[in-house]
């Protein structure tokens, strides 16, 4: 589900009139996307997007924090104290977002201010997509994205190379709403 859903989100982006790339790996991390936009007259406009889309959320987004995991609980596990909620959303955005590896890749790749974008389906917790908010990651809902791709009138570019995709998607919308 993953690729799919970065694929979207990628035609989302191409059809702004952004160049990306999807995939970039960094050891065992990985760069979901990243995209850049030239407009004329404006300064270059940068986003790094990672996408979580889980259909069927069992677990949080974020991992239980290093130090409760060095007592053997489980980097997944379930159940957590707002504290440890706390300290493992802000882990996960430094590692997800800010390591200084990223860091110097997105300046690499265009040296401007970029932006950290995270686009998420179903959750376990609204109350962690609140915490990764609070540390100025902009949220974006999966089933807008695909709202607003279904309105090309919205784009400058009509179809990317995602748009078979997108198409199959619309179909089956179209599909169930006439059933």
């Amino acid at each position: 589900m993953a690729l799919l859903a970065e694929e979207i989100v990628e035609e989302w982006l191409n059809r702004q009139g952004y160049f990306t790339i999807r995939g970039i790996r960094l050891g065992v991390n990985e760069v979901d996307l990243v995209a850049v936009k030239f407009s004329e007259g404006q300064e270059v406009r940068c986003r790094h997007i990672e996408v979580q889309a889980s259909m069927r959320p069992v677990s949080y987004i974020s991992k239980v924090p290093k130090a409760a995991r060095k007592t053997g609980r489980a980097p997944n596990s379930a159940a957590r104290s707002e504290e440890e909620l706390v300290d493992g959303v802000a882990e996960w955005v430094e590692g997800k977002f800010f390591s200084e590896k990223k860091r110097a890749l997105m300046q690499t790749l265009c040296n401007g201010d970029w932006s950290s974008e995270l686009v998420i389906n179903n959750v376990k917790s609204e109350k962690e997509v609140g915490l990764i908010s609070d540390r100025g990651i902009t949220i974006h809902r999966l089933s807008d994205i695909v709202l607003e791709l279904n309105d090309s009138s919205k784009f400058p570019i009509k179809s990317a190379a995602g748009s078979d995709f997108i198409d199959l998607l619309q179909m089956g919308a179209n599909t169930q709403q006439g059933a």
